[in-house]
């Protein structure tokens, strides 16, 4: 069977300490690696927690310590480690997805919605470009937390003649506790609407502004239903088994994408 191993790191973050936070991680990894998983998956701006101060926080994309690390994990550990990380490039900053591969490459996604409440659209740019990549067989769509309350940016989008675009939808999150219900619902209803697991990673703990985070990490199947579901708020790392011939198999008895609309994205701001 065709299988994707993926885990869960629900974690608490120090407060704009990116070295910290590489070595709490590495220990809450332990010796987790390929014989265990194929994907660990971390929350969003996990180096810092969901800081504001983009201008003295953010690392060089080229010279950047926590994108070296997050390779030498994956390099190490045999599998994909990914998570987000503030980072500047050619004078902009942005929110950026790093997706790290064990053979050293990467791929970046940059959260296209920022979150204007916290005023995140006035320290990061907006990413302009979907991106999906592959593993194990499985094509996953990456997302950044308040993307997720954007249905059509994450709506399946196949090519004439597929029926579908992605396998997985991948959304890293600093998701607060006051609005942890959103959370919960939108990781159901985007599984549910794209016929496709959806994996979710939030943040526990307190911030230095005195924000709380239940986590909810979630890993949702096909159906809208829970493979992993820790909703104490406390840290965890958890595995579960994703399978491509199941999620085929569900596909095919429950066609759904047989009457689905038909659109497409534009770059503008009333796509």
């Amino acid at each position: 069977m065709r299988e994707l191993r993926t885990t869960l790191v629900q974690c608490d973050l120090r407060w704009e300490d990116p070295e910290a936070n590489c070595r709490m991680l590495e220990e809450t990894l332990g010796g987790l690696g390929q014989a265990d998983t194929d994907l660990i998956v971390l929350p969003e701006m996990f180096a810092t927690g969901f800081t504001m101060n983009s201008r003295e926080m953010a690392e060089p994309m080229a010279e950047s310590r926590t994108l070296a690390w997050l390779k030498d994990q994956a390099q190490q550990r045999g599998c994909v480690v990914t998570g987000s990380v503030a980072i500047v490039e050619n004078g902009d900053y942005f929110n950026r997805l790093i997706w790290a591969r064990p053979d050293g490459s990467v791929a970046t996604y940059d959260k296209r919605h920022l979150f204007r409440m916290a005023g995140e659209h006035e320290r990061y740019a907006m990413g302009h470009e979907r991106v999906i990549v592959e593993l194990k067989g499985f094509r996953l769509l990456l997302s950044v937390c308040y993307d997720l309350r954007f249905p059509v940016w994450l709506r399946q989008q196949p090519a004439p003649e597929e029926h579908f675009e992605y396998d997985a939808l991948l959304c890293v999150a600093n998701w607060p506790a006051p609005r942890r219900h959103p959370w919960r619902i939108l990781l159901q209803a985007r599984a549910i609407e794209n016929l496709c697991p959806v994996i979710g990673v939030n943040r526990v703990g307190e911030d230095a502004k005195g924000l709380g985070y239940a986590g909810d990490s979630m890993l949702i199947d096909a159906k809208g239903e829970a493979l992993i579901d820790e909703p104490e708020g406390q840290p965890f790392v958890k595995t579960a088994t994703l399978s491509l011939d199941e999620l085929q198999a569900f596909r095919e008895k429950f066609p759904a994408w047989r009457d689905a609309d038909h659109f497409t994205l534009s770059d503008g701001v009333g796509y």
